[in-house]
């Protein structure tokens, strides 16, 4: 067993717990840098999407996550960044400017959608945020002289500074850039004082606002540092998905980005990159199973002489194949997720990690839940 003794402050908010801790981070970036070299284009493209759903799931977590404020509005943050960058690069702005200008026009939204926000809390505040997101899609199809409408936004790879980005590995190396100076970003920001007072909302508005902290305040904040990351999101979302259409940022964007934090676990940053994989990885998934296990089925009811199992292997295929299969998996696991483990993949990982760290004395209740009252909170 390793056991870790902090002796002093600096040591409790430091980035990495122990050189052992970043000697595996630093094996986990080797890795990354290597995928490009690897692996065919297909499989770099998918992991572009983990990175720029990574910034996502940062963005939300921020708010869900650590803030404990729910919205269903974040589609249409992404629809904002994306096509303000849009619009700005079509008049020649170049690309460093234009992406400063969508993020600020993003974060300015968050501020207006976090104003009025401020006095709601659960229920309400989902509703209000996708009020929201059903006006921005609106706006998005009725403002044809900006957004074109229907008929779509083309959006180009980058060319930044004259470096050109047209090739996958190229765009997959700047996403990757973009998400690892958000996580430090917000990491660094969660050890802060603004940080610690969203930790003090998340768990109970009344305790911290008994300590000094203003709701208000930190509500907005909040809001405008998660819409920014959506803007930047939504920057790089327009390079990857190359043409932009009003429908693209929808609800069931915005629930897809609810349940990849849930799934992968509220209240941390890993969470937000585990929920990102599987978000990303899922439909390529499904897309891959839906045509390999009917023909491993045949082969293996040909081998066996049963014919019962081709039977099968064709049913799971056609159901696989069906619209709505997608959905329904996603639905599935995410009601799995909530009955079986609420801490999600993070919480998991958290198990796993310490039942082999203090292995053979790893105790089955460690991770029982446990009920608790606060004061504050029934008096309510």
């Amino acid at each position: 067993m390793r056991f870790q003794f902090k002796t002093s402050y600096n040591q409790d908010i430091r980035l990495f717990k122990d050189k052992v801790d970043a000697g595996w981070y630093g094996l986990l970036a080797v890795a990354v840098l290597l995928l490009p070299v690897l692996m065919s284009d297909y499989y770099v493209g998918e992991a572009t999407w983990v990175f720029i759903y990574g910034i996502c799931g940062v963005s939300l977590m921020v708010l869900v996550g650590y803030t404990g404020l729910i919205s269903l509005g974040h589609a249409a943050f992404l629809g904002i960044g994306a096509y303000a960058h849009a619009y700005f690069l079509q008049h020649g702005i170049p690309w460093v400017v234009s992406v400063v200008l969508a993020i600020a026009l993003t974060t300015a939204s968050g501020i207006v959608v976090g104003l009025p926000a401020l006095r709601m809390t659960g229920i309400y505040l989902a509703i209000a945020t996708l009020a929201f997101s059903v006006i921005i899609q609106e706006v998005f199809t009725r403002w044809e002289s900006v957004t074109h409408g229907f008929a779509g936004m083309p959006v180009e790879k980058p060319t930044i500074f004259g470096v050109s980005f047209q090739d996958d590995a190229a765009f997959y190396y700047l996403c990757l850039l973009f998400l690892v100076i958000v996580l430090w970003l917000t990491r660094n920001l969660l050890r802060s004082p603004t940080g610690r007072a969203w930790i003090a909302i998340r768990d109970s508005e009344i305790a911290a606002q008994s300590m000094g902290v203003n709701l208000a305040i930190y509500k907005s904040i909040a809001f405008a540092y998660s819409a920014a990351l959506m803007g930047l999101a939504g920057a790089l979302f327009a390079h990857k998905i190359a043409y932009l259409a009003p429908d693209i940022f929808n609800i069931l964007l915005s629930i897809q980005f609810l349940l990849l934090v849930i799934v992968g676990g509220l209240g941390s940053l890993h969470g937000a990159v585990f929920g990102a994989i599987f978000v990303a990885l899922l439909p390529p998934l499904i897309a891959i199973l839906r045509d390999s296990i009917p023909a491993s089925m045949n082969d293996a009811a040909a081998a066996m002489n049963i014919k019962v199992l081709a039977i099968i292997g064709e049913g799971v295929g056609n159901f696989l194949r069906k619209p709505g299969a997608e959905a329904g998996i996603f639905g599935l696991i995410l009601v799995l997720v909530i009955l079986l483990e609420p801490l999600g993949m993070y919480g998991r990982w958290v198990k796993i990690r310490v039942f082999f760290s203090t292995f053979p004395m790893y105790r089955g209740a460690t991770f029982k839940r446990q009920k608790s009252y606060m004061r504050s909170e029934r008096l309510r």
